[in-house]
């Protein structure tokens, strides 16, 4: 299971790790399951993800999300181990998941210690499905196929940013493991030409409404006192606070999610894959007192942000150009806890928070975001999976069998 944002990364490294181990694991009786940490009415918001995998033929009848399988009702009955892809800290509303999880692949610093039984792969590369990919390469021969290989190779081209020292994330292992693809697989598509594809998925926001694009790439960060929203947007900033209805929209958004306040950290790439960031806070310091936002990020050291005052169209947001352009959500994430006086640690995760369903939108073709879907039960996790390995075509789910 990857993380609550589910981005390409954390879906294509759930999918293949599930595959590898399925292949390669000397229990006959167990079933490898990779789970979207989203609902699937969410799924519609991850453009890219959805992009990559249709363009492989993977229908999204196939995914199991998180909604729709009782990891809570396995735990109990004794039948779950879990595997963390993409992150190695739960949230609060899993607390009780993590005696269950065996194994964390993530290319994060470690936040918390585990137990000497988990086996815990941590490497600060670009991306998690290059520990993936270099999992699989170390395993049996044949056992990595045409398809994985190009779902972690797209997926590692579009989070390193085509491979660019300019976007500040690849490492020589990232560029390692898509050398070692390419060499496989030769067929692959070339590199620009799959990452401008998913690029250009991962920033059409075209169809979304102002809501659907503050929780398309959404954290939050919570103390007692307090609770924010960091949302990730794909275009500039000065088209966004020019939406129509923006401020009223920002405040319901807030509004419905206990929100104190909201930053927007906009992202948008030159020819030359070169980040632009950009980012904006809604409501000002005098409404958040003691809280002050601004001032600390204006202020930050590690990293600084190098933030210039931009003019913002209302006066109830503060907006700015971030000069540090390597500084993403994640490096910006441990600034704001100090805001909310929440340590980095094992206390203070970040923090998805329970998200509506999606109206539909014109960016998936045959997503049944509008199906209420119950949740799995163990067995009929079992049964699913089973069909999935057989190559047996899923049972409907009108008939009476197991959802898709």
């Amino acid at each position: 299971m990857g993380n609550e944002a589910c981005d390409l990364d954390s879906t294509v490294s759930a999918l293949a790790l599930a595959y590898f181990l399925a292949k390669t694991s000397p229990t006959s009786k167990a079933a490898f399951v990779p789970v979207l940490n989203i609902p699937r009415s969410d799924f519609a918001l991850r453009t890219e993800t959805a992009a990559l995998l249709r363009q492989q033929r993977i229908p999204d009848a196939s995914l199991i999300f998180r909604d729709e399988i009782d990891l809570a009702g396995l735990h109990q009955a004794g039948l779950l181990s879990l595997t963390l892809v993409d992150h190695h800290v739960l949230p609060r509303a899993d607390a009780a998941l993590e005696e269950a999880v065996v194994e964390v692949l993530d290319h994060r610093p470690l936040e918390r210690d585990r137990a000497p039984r988990c086996r815990i792969t941590a490497e600060l590369v670009g991306s998690c499905a290059t520990l993936v990919t270099e999992r699989i390469a170390q395993g049996p021969p044949g056992v990595l196929d045409g398809l994985t290989a190009a779902l972690l190779h797209g997926t590692i081209l579009l989070d390193c940013v085509n491979l660019s020292p300019a976007g500040g994330k690849v490492t020589p292992r990232d560029t390692a493991c898509v050398t070692l693809l390419e060499s496989r697989f030769p067929e692959l598509p070339a590199r620009d030409v799959i990452f401008k594809a998913l690029q250009a998925a991962k920033f059409d926001v075209s169809g979304l409404t102002t809501e659907q694009m503050l929780r398309k790439d959404l954290k939050a960060l919570s103390s007692d006192e307090l609770a924010l929203g960091i949302s990730g947007i794909y275009m500039d900033l000065e088209v966004f606070l020019r939406r129509p209805g923006l401020l009223q929209d920002l405040e319901a958004f807030c509004q419905a999610r206990g929100f104190a306040g909201l930053v927007a950290m906009t992202v948008s790439f030159n020819e030359r894959s070169e980040p632009f960031r950009q980012l904006a806070k809604h409501p000002p310091d005098t409404a958040l007192r003691p809280f002050q936002m601004c001032r600390v990020l204006e202020e930050a050291t590690t990293p600084s942000l190098h933030l210039q005052a931009l003019p913002s169209p209302w006066p109830c947001i503060n907006a700015y150009t971030q000069g540090n352009t390597l500084a993403s959500r994640k490096k910006v994430l441990p600034i704001l806890r100090t805001v909310l006086g929440t340590p980095l640690g094992p206390t203070a995760p970040e923090e998805d928070v329970a998200l509506p369903p999606t109206p539909v939108n014109s960016l998936v073709d045959e997503c049944p975001l509008a199906q209420a879907v119950p949740p799995l039960c163990p067995q009929a996790v079992f049964e699913r999976v089973s069909r999935i390995a057989a190559g047996q075509p899923p049972a409907s789910p009108a008939s009476g069998s197991p959802p898709k």
